[in-house]
């Protein structure tokens, strides 16, 4: 499929990074539908792409009338039988068996030409790929959060992944205003396997009681960083950090230097995923 065939995306996943994409599809034009089985995620999704505009046109970036067309342009779904477009877009869960299964599914009632794109953050495109009839219309499309602001796409082919569809998704990311870089497919591609020692050493720095999250912060930021790694890992979301580093941890066959920090642990054990809950490794 070809850029200009494409006229409807769908994103599978209601959480602040889908309705982040959501929100870019519609502003670029196409029709958009957000698929998840919670109603209120679904309504949540809405509201947060609607406050996002509304920061948009207070900054003076978006019109009302932006606004206004992109909202009508959004599709509410609970039906995945219902879920058919020419760009799919997934933004579950970081479990390889959840994205299998659910590209699986969709693959039964969409059409052969259907892209499918999975905003993975550190699990092999190829492995994704291994569990589909038709993994060359595979591909990764990892945005960054919040993604309705940060610039950078990276556009991952499997082993099986068809050039072509590539370099579609590579203009779509384009068109929806982000900077597309293609990447190899490995554990973490280029950002994460950059970022993931940011995180680790970090909290590796607060195990040992050689500072606090608040110290830590800090200090990096006083680097020129914009913000500290405890202060990202809550807006990211503690459980969703975790869980990327879990997967790296597995896919370099457990090197330690990606161990998952046991303070992250306790963190998600106890229900303190950041922002989202109101309390990570801060209070909100």
């Amino acid at each position: 499929m070809k850029i200009e065939e494409i006229n409807t995306i769908a994103v599978v996943g209601a959480g602040t990074m889908g309705a982040g994409i959501a929100q870019m599809s519609a502003m670029a034009g196409y029709k958009t539908f957000i698929f998840d089985i919670n109603t209120d995620s679904l309504e949540k999704a809405k509201v947060i792409i609607s406050k996002n505009l509304e920061k948009g046109i207070e900054k003076r970036k978006v019109s009302e009338k932006q606004k206004e067309d992109c909202l009508d342009r959004v599709t509410l779904i609970t039906d995945l039988e219902k879920l058919k477009a020419d760009v799919i877009i997934e933004a579950v869960v970081e479990k390889l068996s959840v994205k299998i299964d659910l590209f699986s599914k969709l693959e039964e009632f969409n059409n052969i030409d259907t892209i499918f794109a999975t905003n993975t953050s550190s699990i092999p495109i190829t492995q994704i790929g291994a569990g589909l009839k038709h993994p060359e219309r595979l591909v990764g499309m990892h945005f960054f959060n919040p993604a309705h602001i940060m610039k950078l796409v990276e556009i991952i082919s499997g082993v099986a992944t068809d050039i072509q569809t590539a370099l579609t998704v590579k203009e779509l990311a384009v068109k929806m205003g982000k900077r597309a870089v293609m990447a190899k497919d490995s554990p973490g591609f280029i950002v994460n396997r950059v970022a993931r020692h940011f995180y680790v050493e970090s909290l590796k720095i607060a195990e040992e009681g050689v500072a606090d999250f608040k110290q830590i912060d800090k200090l990096v930021e006083s680097s020129g960083f914009k913000m500290g790694p405890f202060t990202l890992m809550d807006l990211i979301g503690v459980d969703t950090n975790f869980s990327v580093t879990k997967s790296m941890f597995e896919s370099f066959h457990y090197d330690p230097k990606f161990r998952p920090s046991r303070i992250q642990q306790q963190k998600v054990d106890a229900g303190h995923n950041g922002r989202k809950s109101g309390k990570g490794f801060y209070e909100y």
